[in-house]
C-alpha cells in the first residue's frame, strides 16, 4: 500500500488580520453596495482570524496588470515550492534523516492561480538538483480539490511503481488573483476567504527504501480513493479568465451542494469498502469556509471534534485553495496515533467535483 511519509508547509511573510482585510474591503466596496456593513459580516462570521498574503495589504490598493501579477506568481511559486520541498524532505518531525532530492522519482505539481510554461517544477528541479529523469506531472485547474487529487494521483503512481517515491507539491497564491475593479459579491466573498500557501507531501510505495527513514511509529496508508464529478455544474466554482486576469466564480449554493450531493457520494464510497463515516477517527476536510465545514458536519452527522483540525487551519490560514487540505493532513499526522485508526481526506473543487482519499494508520515499515 502507498504510504504518506512526510509533509512540509510554507506561507509568505505578510500575515494579515481579518479585521484589517475587512476594513480594506469596506473602503473598496462601500460605494457599490447599499448594505455594505451587512455584507461584511461574512468577514466576521467566517471563523478566520488571520491569513498570509504574498504582498503587503497596501499593494492591493493599486491596479496591477495580468502580466505583472503572473510574473510575480511565477517568481514566488518557485520560492514557495523550494521552501516546501526542503521542509518536507528534511522535516525532523517525520524523518530521522534528510532525503536528497535525487532520490525522488516523480513530482506532481498542483496550482491554479497562475500560468507558466515550462511549468514551475522545472525551475524547482534545477534549483534543487533533482535527477534529470524525474517524472513531471503538472496539474492545473483543480482549484481547491487539487491537494487531495494530488495524493490520489501519487497513489496511482506508487501502485504501479512500489519502490518509488513521489512529491506532491501544491502552491497557490490566491491573493495575486485579486481584482480591484471587480465589484461582484463573488469577489467580496473571495476577499474574505482566500490566502496564500504551499505544501509538499512525500508519498512512497510500500517497497520504497525511504520508508526506513521514517521516525513515526505509524504511517497513513492509502486504502482507496475516488474522483466524482457533479454533471452540468461548471458554473459553481472556478475562474472567468479575461484580459485583466482571473476573476473568481464562487456560487452561494456551495454549502447546500455539500448537503444534498456530497452525502450520498461519500456514503457510496465508504459502503464499497463496508465502512461508514462513524468508523473514521479523522475527517481531513478542505476547509473551504465556515459554512462548508458546517455543511459537512450537518450532512454527515459528524461529531464535534472530528473537524477541529480543519477548523483550526481555517482560523489561522484561511482558504489557501489546494494546499489547505495538506495543512490539515500535516496537523493530523503529528497527533499520537494507534494502529488501525482511519481517516478520510475530502476536497471539493471546480467541475463541480469531489476528491476522496481513505487512509489507515499502520506500522511504518
Amino acid at each position: 500500500m502507498t504510504r504518506i511519509l512526510s509533509v512540509g508547509t510554507w506561507n509568505p511573510p505578510y500575515q494579515v488580520k481579518q479585521k484589517d482585510v475587512m476594513a480594506f474591503a469596506r473602503e473598496l466596496f462601500r460605494q457599490d453596495f447599499d448594505q455594505i456593513d451587512r455584507l461584511l459580516r461574512v468577514f466576521q462570521n467566517g471563523e478566520i482570524e488571520e491569513r498570509y498574503f504574498s504582498q503587503p495589504l497596501s499593494w492591493f490598493r493599486q491596479s496591477h496588470s495580468f502580466e505583472e501579477k503572473n510574473q510575480l506568481y511565477k517568481q514566488l511559486a518557485v520560492e514557495a515550492s523550494v521552501q516546501a520541498i526542503e521542509r518536507c524532505l528534511g522535516n525532523p518531525a517525520y524523518l530521522n534523516e534528510k532525503i536528497p532530492p535525487d532520490l525522488i522519482h516523480a513530482i506532481i505539481f498542483i496550482s491554479s492561480t497562475g500560468l507558466s510554461t515550462p511549468s514551475i517544477e522545472v525551475t524547482v528541479m534545477n534549483r534543487l538538483a533533482f535527477h534529470p529523469h524525474t517524472k513531471r506531472m503538472p496539474l492545473w485547474g483543480l482549484g481547491c480539490a487539487g491537494g487531495t487529487a494530488g495524493l490520489s494521483r501519487a497513489d496511482d503512481y506508487c501502485q504501479a511503481y512500489p519502490t518509488h517515491a513521489v512529491l506532491v507539491v501544491s502552491v497557490e497564491l490566491c491573493s495575486l488573483t485579486f481584482q480591484i475593479g471587480d465589484k461582484s459579491k463573488s469577489n467580496l466573498v473571495g476577499t474574505s476567504l482566500f490566502a496564500d500557501g504551499a505544501a509538499c507531501v512525500l508519498v512512497c510505495g510500500d517497497e520504497s527504501p525511504l520508508l526506513k527513514r521514517s521516525r513515526m511509529p505509524f504511517l497513513p496508508r492509502v486504502l482507496a480513493q475516488d474522483s466524482v464529478l457533479m454533471p452540468n455544474s461548471e458554473d459553481v466554482m472556478g475562474w472567468d479568465i479575461r484580459n485583466d486576469g482571473l476573476f473568481v466564480i464562487f456560487a452561494k449554493s456551495i454549502p447546500a451542494i455539500v448537503g444534498f450531493w456530497l452525502k450520498p457520494v461519500l456514503e457510496r464510497f465508504l459502503n464499497t469498502y463496508k465502512m461508514s463515516v462513524t468508523e473514521l477517527q479523522y475527517f481531513i476536510a478542505h476547509p473551504g469556509g465556515r459554512k462548508v465545514l458546517e455543511a459537512y458536519r450537518d450532512a454527515l452527522n459528524l461529531h464535534g471534534k472530528i473537524l477541529e483540525d480543519a477548523t483550526e487551519i481555517l482560523r489561522k490560514y484561511g482558504n489557501m485553495s489546494s494546499p489547505t487540505v495538506l495543512f490539515v493532513l500535516d496537523r493530523v499526522m503529528k497527533k499520537e496515533k494507534r494502529q488501525g485508526e482511519k481517516g478520510m481526506a475530502v476536497s471539493l473543487g471546480p467541475g463541480f467535483s469531489a476528491e476522496l482519499l481513505l487512509m489507515e494508520w499502520g506500522l511504518g515499515t
